[in-house]
């Protein structure tokens, strides 16, 4: 069985929301949606989904603890430092169960096309992804390292690195042997390789270092058919809630950048812009138009002091509980 997963908890409940409503449209309301926990915050998501049966939440406690164990010896600074992306890599999950083939999306996306050629590509490639990480390894890994380029070679680093929060893949690639395998290779002293801390170094680490071929469309396609997917890209044309970039269709838009609480800030009425927001809105108010807000207020950009939107959250969440 296909089926797509993501990652979520009640911070990003507004973004959640958008995600399945685009899902709905583009793939329709009987696509099963597999939500992994970020951690046990998910009030907010199982009221929500009792009205979508097609979503489902992850279950499997002896699975979750599989791989937070797995994450505490991998990447140790990602949980007892207790940085943000600390329940990420739950993710990984998806490589235990429910579907025999998936395709994880964060809960900060949004469907744009049809998942069918990333399926396909899964008959003949155990990882398929569409973004361009490659261009910045060192998001990824340590290019300080000498020891990056005994382990891999250049070829590798330039068109294989990925970003975590979109990619295809299967059920089973990882067991327990392979993961003592991994865990053996950093504790050799592998584990400098990596970026600081997070999820999307470990997840590169474990598919290039097994050896398992990549497909990024991004990296295949020709100039003419590749689109971009971060709302970094402002020059995406939107046409009946759908972006194109020079008039080809996105499979994705990554709201990559925009904090939870930007968002959830908007959705109770402040009026912060950030890219794409007018889409976003339509996907998470779909089902709900009434409640979508309305602005009254003069504009602020996202990109503004970080304290400032701080406070602003902060009154709105003390506002709403008086």
């Amino acid at each position: 069985m296909n089926g797509i997963c993501t990652l979520a908890n009640d911070t990003v409940y507004d973004q959640l929301i958008a995600l399945l409503n685009s899902i709905e449209v583009i793939l329709g309301s009987n696509t099963p949606v597999c939500i992994y926990p970020f951690d046990d915050q998910i009030e907010q998501i199982k009221a929500e989904i009792v009205n979508r049966p097609n979503v489902f939440i992850y279950e499997d406690s002896a699975s979750i603890q599989r791989w937070d164990m797995f994450m505490q010896a991998a990447s140790p600074q990602s949980i007892n430092r207790k940085y943000r992306i600390y329940g990420g890599h739950r993710r990984f999950c998806a490589f235990d169960n429910p579907f025999d083939n998936f395709v994880y999306m964060d809960a900060d996306t949004l469907l744009m096309n049809s998942l069918d050629g990333v399926f396909q590509k899964l008959n003949d490639y155990d990882c398929v992804v569409y973004d361009f990480q490659f261009y910045h390894p060192e998001k990824v890994y340590n290019i300080e390292s000498q020891k990056l380029f005994n382990v891999f070679e250049q070829q590798q680093l330039k068109s294989e690195i990925f970003c975590s929060g979109f990619y295809g893949s299967k059920r089973g690639l990882f067991d327990q042997e392979k993961i003592e395998w991994l865990l053996s290779k950093l504790k050799e002293g592998e584990s400098e390789i990596l970026y600081k801390t997070g999820d999307q170094p470990v997840l590169n680490y474990m598919f290039m270092r097994s050896g398992i071929p990549i497909y990024n469309f991004a990296y295949h396609l020709p100039d003419s058919e590749k689109t971009g997917s971060s709302v970094t890209s402002k020059h995406f044309e939107e046409r009946d809630n759908i972006l194109y970039d020079k008039g080809n269709r996105l499979t994705y838009i990554h709201y990559i950048g925009i904090p939870p609480s930007i968002t959830e800030a908007v959705c109770l009425g402040e009026n912060i812009e950030f890219p794409y927001r007018d889409l976003f809105l339509h996907y998470r108010y779909l089902h709900e138009p009434e409640k979508r807000p309305v602005f009254t207020a003069p504009s602020r950009s996202y990109s503004e002091s970080p304290n400032f939107f701080q406070r602003i959250f902060r009154k709105l969440k003390l506002n709403l509980r008086g």
